[in-house]
């Protein structure tokens, strides 16, 4: 029997090319939120694949930004560098198509400054033809030295096991690093949070969600089965307040109401959720209010 391994494997890429998607049809779970907002991701998320092969760890990342326009953006970019040191091998997400923008050209500057192994994963293949593909691989291939290039769709789920295979080829032999039913190091409360975050998202206008934050106040699993949770949304102006609750706060209940229902599939029993929306003006570049809303550093990087 050949022998076990295991490591992590970082996904990076710019925002919004798919790395939470790929990251939650890998490992046949929805752990880490998605949306087509840029910036959904915003802190370092593990899930952990096992087979008989070992185990991958797969470490998804807030997409590179080129510029921090606040602290929060600051730490997203600590964040992803420090993922890039930790890693055993890189997955660079792309999206299919042949022009290199000046932000996949920073990626490569960055990622030829390490010497970890580099697999270009060409994401959304199911959005292009088959015959555009090798013209795409050849307008990438020598922008790396890359240790492999594989076409894949994480939504529909095509080349994962291929994409695997890869991985475990360049992971270090040893033993298992979780147990072997877990899927993510994140605590239900965390992910919880997370999830409340992606109905917001998912609701509300384009002005309001980078200034939104979720708080669990209570986190509570009854004998009886059913789990009670207090969360508060925070925004940064008192018209987002107004916006995040809605007429008669129907927009808030509605978020609620996606998330609850999410959240019941997660646990397999009855949630009962209450919302609060709290104004913290420019959150977003107040260390303290970032290291209690759970982006703080030492945790991360």
């Amino acid at each position: 029997m050949s022998e076990l391994k295991s490591g992590f494997a970082a996904i990076i890429g710019r925002p919004n090319v798919g790395k939470s998607t790929l990251m939650n049809h890998l490992i046949g779970q929805k752990i880490a939120i998605t949306s087509d907002r840029p910036q959904t991701t915003r802190n370092r998320i593990q899930t952990v694949y096992t087979d008989d092969r070992g185990q991958i760890i797969f470490v998804d990342t807030p997409g590179f930004l080129r510029k921090a326009g606040n602290r929060l953006g600051e730490y997203m970019m600590e964040v992803s560098a420090g993922t890039l040191a930790d890693a055993d091998v890189v997955l660079w997400l792309i999206e299919p198509s042949s022009y290199i923008g000046e932000g996949d050209r920073e990626i490569a500057a960055a990622l030829k400054k390490v010497k970890t192994p580099v697999i270009l994963v060409i994401n959304k293949i199911d959005t292009v033809k088959k015959e555009q593909l090798l013209g795409i691989i050849d307008s990438w291939k020598d922008l790396c030295a890359f240790a492999e290039i594989v076409p894949v769709s994480g939504l529909k789920e095509k080349n994962l096991d291929d994409l695997t295979d890869v991985v475990f080829r360049y992971l270090p032999e040893g033993p298992l690093l979780f147990d072997e039913e877990t899927l993510t190091d994140q605590p239900l409360r965390d992910i919880a949070s997370e999830i409340i975050r992606e109905k917001a998202l998912l609701c509300l206008k384009e002005e309001v969600p980078h200034g939104i934050a979720v708080t669990i106040e209570k986190y509570t699993q009854r004998d009886d089965g059913l789990t009670e949770i207090q969360a508060s949304v925070i925004c940064e102006r008192d018209s987002h307040k107004g916006i995040v609750i809605g007429k008669g706060g129907a927009m808030l209940k509605r978020i609620g109401t996606l998330a609850r229902r999410e959240i019941e599939e997660l646990t397999g029993g009855k949630v009962f959720l209450k919302l609060f929306v709290k104004v913290r003006r420019d959150w977003r570049d107040n260390e303290l209010l970032l290291t209690n809303y759970g982006y703080h550093r030492k945790k991360n990087v």
